[in-house]
């Protein structure tokens, strides 16, 4: 990857490359590029976003592909946007990327009032930098918002800033098809800042309090602390207020062993989701509590959780994928199966994705249905189980080698076909990622 260091010329590529419209109007002021327009407090506007660059000096050099860890990297600079109940959402900024400053008492803190998504962009064969299906990502992350108390917004405001910052920040995306610059939006509960936002008066000055906060430490004229605006309340009540922030890491492949086939320990004592819970939606809520269950999967020597559920063991995820089953049904016919979206199932982009492609193909039957273990292991059993792999957005896809369920062991030819159909929705979706094979799901951010 390039090592740029400098602001200069990246600044000239932003301003040549960003279809800004017409009628927004960019000036300079102290370093910073400012867009004039006015968001509707029902959503923040891409029109109104400001640029503060990170300084040259501070520029950080870009880790080589080869040293790519996933989620270890970080780009120069973040986008925040704050909201608050009086006055909806505010102007978005891209940053340089710092800590966030937050109260213990801060609703995320506590109470785990917060949401997530993972996207990627992508450097495709031809330079162009590409990202795929994002209108999913957004309509998932606006009705987790709505279920965890969290102001929504518009999905397409969002992308519009989301492919502005990648364009600050695109040496970040590496230059091959093997890695790509993983995209993290977060929406957090906070409740902790300033009553500037209720037009109240600096004490000592007489002057209205206007100090822009988005992460960081508030200071004022007088360069004094004003922690006297805080509001902090440990209640447990929906937010008032909310942080909304995107950073950027350059990642490689999830998996270092390559596209290989994992083991996984289904344990029926371990449940991820239960129906009327948050299993439908991305909050960090469902992932913290399966951590230590993978690490005990670790400890045996195996590499993810397949998760199951109720007294006939249903198949639901494996890890933090969905999870697709291939099976032989007899006479010439084939099935894939995956679970359906009945509350316990993440609606992921590439399980959708792969859907799609599996119907437009029409080779083989495609069902939402039900699997338990007890059919799993009969097919087994019955030579009738073909494949079986994981789907998501951090590794595409992943297939399946072993369960270790119940004091036995259910080996899965998944890769012992000439063909597999594994590796061909990952060629499918990997092509139309990089630009290799045209398809309306591939976003440019020009």
């Amino acid at each position: 990857m390039a090592s740029v260091r400098t602001c200069t010329t990246l600044s000239s590529k932003i301003s040549n490359n960003l279809a800004w419209k017409k009628s927004i109007r960019v000036y300079r002021k102290h370093g910073v590029r400012h867009m004039s327009a006015a968001s509707a407090s029902g959503t923040f506007k891409a029109s109104d976003l400001q640029i503060d660059f990170c300084p040259p000096e501070n520029l950080k050099m870009k880790p080589a592909v080869k040293d790519l860890v996933f989620g270890r990297s970080f780009t120069d600079h973040m986008l925040k946007i704050l909201y608050t109940d009086q006055s909806g959402w505010g102007q978005p900024r891209i940053t340089p990327l710092q800590d966030l400053r937050l109260h213990p008492a801060a609703k995320v803190l506590h109470y785990s009032v917060e949401l997530f998504e993972g996207m990627k962009a992508f450097r495709g064969v031809d330079d162009e930098i590409r990202l795929f299906r994002p209108n999913k990502n957004m309509e998932r992350m606006n009705r987790t918002a709505a279920r965890c108390s969290l102001p929504t917004f518009d999905g397409d405001e969002l992308i519009a800033l989301l492919k502005k910052m990648i364009s600050v920040d695109q040496e970040w995306v590496p230059h091959t098809e093997s890695s790509s610059l993983y995209i993290r939006p977060t929406l957090i509960g906070i409740e902790v800042f300033p009553y500037s936002t209720l037009n109240k008066v600096h004490p000592k000055l007489g002057t209205p309090v206007t100090t822009p906060y988005i992460g960081g430490h508030w200071k004022e004229q007088d360069n004094t602390s004003i922690d006297w605006l805080i509001k902090p309340t440990l209640g447990v009540q929906r937010p008032v207020e909310a942080l909304l922030f995107v950073i950027l890491s350059p990642v490689g492949p999830y998996f270092s062993s390559g596209f290989k086939p994992v083991s996984l320990l289904a344990d029926p004592q371990y449940v991820r989701a239960w129906p009327g819970g948050m299993g439908m939606m991305k909050s960090g809520s469902n992932y913290g509590p399966t951590l230590e269950i993978q690490r005990y999967a670790e400890a045996k020597g195996l590499h993810q959780v397949l998760w199951l559920f109720g007294p006939e063991h249903r198949i639901t995820e494996v890890g933090a994928m969905n999870i697709f089953i291939f099976l032989d049904k007899g006479n010439g016919e084939k099935e894939l199966v995956t679970p359906p979206l009945d509350g316990l199932i993440l609606p992921g982009v590439t399980r959708d994705s792969l859907l799609t492609l599996a119907r437009e193909w029409g080779e083989f039957q495609v069902s939402e249905r039900d699997i338990t273990m007890t059919e799993l292991v009969q097919a087994s059993h019955d030579k009738k189980l073909l494949e079986m792999f994981g789907a998501g957005t951090a590794a595409v896809v992943t297939p399946v080698g072993s369960i270790h369920y119940q004091d036995q062991v259910i080996n899965i030819p998944t890769m012992d076909h000439d063909q597999p159909l594994n590796q061909r929705f990952y060629n499918t979706i990997t092509g139309i990622q990089y630009g290799r094979i045209a398809s309306p799901w591939a976003m440019s951010i020009q």
